[in-house]
């Protein structure tokens, strides 16, 4: 596309940065930053249908794959890595896959993103099907290894979604459902690290947090579904569990807790009623 134009890649209005007192490199970051919010803002309707098509497919069955490369892999990773933990759902209902694989999570691996062919093999490995969906996520939106990924989805019947930092990018054109969020120039000129990257993380909070709550992973405002993973947990499982079903005595919700795994399950197995 000679006519696109990377507003990611442009030029940042600070300049000298090194002759910056780092009080002002701080202001400047956060002032920065403050205008994420309002570029997801803007790009909420476009949000609320991808996340609308990926319930339909998780409800029949499906699985929700989010794929890219550098920073954008591994906020893929993390955001599918704490879906089993905050909403007992299973380990591959959420997956996130990175260029370069698990090596590529502390450390760059060389080329990883230029790979035409390495991102379908990725998602392949999973035996991925038409009852999926994949989202691709790269601040450029030129990624090959995300935009051929998502080119072999298309070709497959696999409904495809986007996260990007640039409007009008490659990588839209290959997403039924992209979502564009333009956060303008970085501080660092090219860093999207920076504002691409949190919007990145701010979108799939949402993303993520909304389709657990449409599947019935979340009552109230609770996480009922948690994983008891740690004393942390159990505390908030227990007390949670207290309040929900009238359970007065901690160690006797805790033991209930503990012996029926989630608040969920301790409170449908009904013996809240018989403690």
């Amino acid at each position: 596309m000679s006519d696109f134009i990377k507003i990611t890649e442009q030029p940042s209005p600070y300049r000298h940065l090194e002759k910056m007192p780092v009080t002002e490199i701080l202001s400047n970051i956060n002032k920065e930053d403050k205008t994420v919010p309002d570029a997801i803002e803007r790009a909420i309707p476009q949000i609320e249908k991808l996340i609308t098509a990926a319930v339909d497919k998780m409800l029949a069955g499906g699985r929700l794959f989010y794929i890219g490369a550098g920073t954008s892999g591994r906020l893929a990773i993390v955001d599918a890595s704490e879906c089993p933990p905050t909403y007992g759902v299973p380990p591959g209902l959420v997956i996130g896959i990175i260029a370069g694989g698990e090596k590529a999570m502390t450390q760059p691996v060389e080329f990883a993103e230029d790979s035409l062919t390495q991102g379908w093999e990725d998602l392949s490995a999973h035996h991925i099907t038409d009852k999926d969906v994949v989202i691709g996520i790269a601040a450029s939106g030129t990624t090959p290894y995300v935009i051929a990924a998502l080119q072999k989805c298309r070709a497959h019947g696999i409904i495809t979604g986007c996260i990007t930092n640039n409007p009008g990018s490659p990588l839209t054109k290959e997403a039924d459902y992209p979502v564009e969020v333009a956060v303008g120039p970085e501080f660092v000129t090219g860093s999207t690290r920076m504002k691409s990257g949190t919007s990145q993380k701010l979108v799939l909070n949402m993303v993520s947090t909304a389709i657990m709550i449409q599947l019935g992973r979340v009552e109230d405002n609770r996480m009922v579904n948690m994983l008891l993973s740690n004393t942390k947990l159990v505390d908030r499982g227990t007390k949670m569990l207290m309040e929900r079903s009238g359970i007065t005595d901690y160690e006797k919700a805790k033991a209930l807790l503990l012996k029926h795994g989630s608040v969920k399950k301790a409170i449908e197995s009904g013996e809240d009623r018989k403690v």
